[in-house]
């Protein structure tokens, strides 16, 4: 069984959170980064991704970048713009946008149970990416970002965040992309008891975005394990922080592709070889969103085009043979446009639906890439199917939005 503890986290005085909540280091380049601190001496950018205080076109993985980020990190406990809280607490973290919200607790999660597959993965993740944010857990000696994890629902845990949401927040902010984000300590002992027995009853954990920074989190974790002769197994390193939403309340947004050329074929010729695994409709000029499963759009010289796979394309009862990835893979980018490895080809790009089709139709009618599939998301069942099975998703097929915010809570591992 999973297991979920409260920590004492250090937070920012609510007066500055809004300026000191960033977004993810990853989901912004050194540019971006650079300009989103801008002047701004609360962002957390300077934290999580130092080189915004560095020359442009530093090596990312230099000592230097790491070094600040530590003296960062302290500049901010040191300045009061983090301050610890007095006991180990829950929190609980709600995101909302339209008519939408969800209610996410965080505690910290275990690193044997990442180990023993408790908490569970559906993507390979890249040795320096890994090795990149392990360096930086080791020299902040934090975990500076939570993790997003996701569970099975647990009507006994939605009633009790159901509760804590009853009082006024201590974070309460719209951030510049128009998302809210709602934050509440949960400092009644009772309560944190209660919780953190509840979690024992949690079969597993997955892992829903920020698989590099769960394995960077978990391996710091085990080096220290393994360098500490005195170790008991109660260390603040044993575990790591995360943010875990119950499924039933996520929604994974598609993750479009877009292609550069179509490997020496024209317009008809590739039809022609699309309609050995599609039914193939052109639709016109309006923008096509797959409404069901195994339907994809097309846009290509300045049409759209409805493609329904044919039974022979996919298997319903394989959890990665279901996926219209799968699907796109197997039958139109390698065998037709000799796209065979998605981590490494420069002829194909993923664009995250929250960018929505008319970055796809953008993208092709400025002439940087000939054709784009617009894809109907993952869901959540079929994204744990895959990881209780063991398998792996194909590269760039989970978009979860909104980001999770960096810097509204921190768990140090002293």
């Amino acid at each position: 069984m999973a297991i979920l503890k409260p920590f004492r986290g250090y937070r920012p005085p609510k007066e500055i959170v809004k300026e000191l909540a960033s977004r993810p280091y990853d989901v912004l380049n050194s540019e971006e980064a650079r300009k989103e601190a801008g002047d701004n001496p609360y962002s957390f950018l300077r934290v999580v991704k130092p080189e915004v205080e560095l020359p442009e076109g530093i090596d990312l993985y230099s000592q230097q970048v790491y070094d600040k980020a530590r003296e960062n990190f302290h500049a901010f406990l040191n300045k009061g713009y983090l301050a610890r809280d007095e006991k180990p607490n829950y929190y609980v973290y709600a995101q909302s946008w339209g008519k939408k919200t969800q209610y996410g607790i965080v505690g910290c999660a275990g690193v044997e149970d990442y180990l023993n597959d408790i908490i569970r993965k559906h993507e390979l993740t890249r040795p320096d990416k890994e090795e990149d944010r392990m360096k930086h857990v080791r020299i902040t000696n934090a975990n500076a970002e939570p993790v997003f994890f996701t569970y099975a629902k647990s009507a006994a845990i939605d009633a009790i965040v159901e509760q804590v949401v009853q009082a006024p927040p201590v974070y309460d902010f719209v951030a510049d992309d128009g998302f809210g984000h709602h934050f509440w300590v949960v400092d009644y002992d009772e309560i944190i008891r209660t919780l953190e027995k509840l979690f024992t009853g949690v079969p597993y954990f997955y892992v829903a975005d920020g698989h590099h920074r769960t394995a960077a989190a978990a391996l710091v974790g085990k080096e220290k394990k393994e360098n500490n002769p005195g170790h008991t197994g109660n260390e603040p390193y044993n575990y790591f922080m995360a943010v875990l939403f119950p499924d039933d309340q996520l929604t994974i947004i598609d993750y479009n592709r877009v292609v550069k050329d179509l490997n020496g074929l024209n317009k008809e010729a590739f039809i022609e070889k699309l309609s050995r695994a599609f039914e193939v409709e052109k639709v016109g000029k309006s923008e096509y969103k797959p409404s069901t499963l195994h339907t994809m759009g097309m846009y290509l010289e300045g049409d759209w085009y409805a493609l329904k796979a044919k039974p022979h394309t996919y298997d319903d009862r394989d959890p990665i043979g279901v996926l219209d990835v799968t699907i796109l893979s197997n039958w139109v980018l390698e065998p037709i446009l000799g796209i065979k490895n998605l981590r490494t080809d420069k002829r194909i790009d993923f664009v995250g639906g929250i960018r929505g089709l008319g970055e796809l139709k953008r993208r092709v009618d400025s002439g940087e890439m000939q054709v784009a599939f617009s894809l109907y998301p993952v869901t959540m069942k079929q994204l744990m199917d895959i990881a209780d099975t063991g398998n792996i998703m194909p590269p760039k097929t989970t978009w979860f939005e909104p980001k999770l915010r960096s810097g509204l809570v921190v768990n140090a591992l002293e």
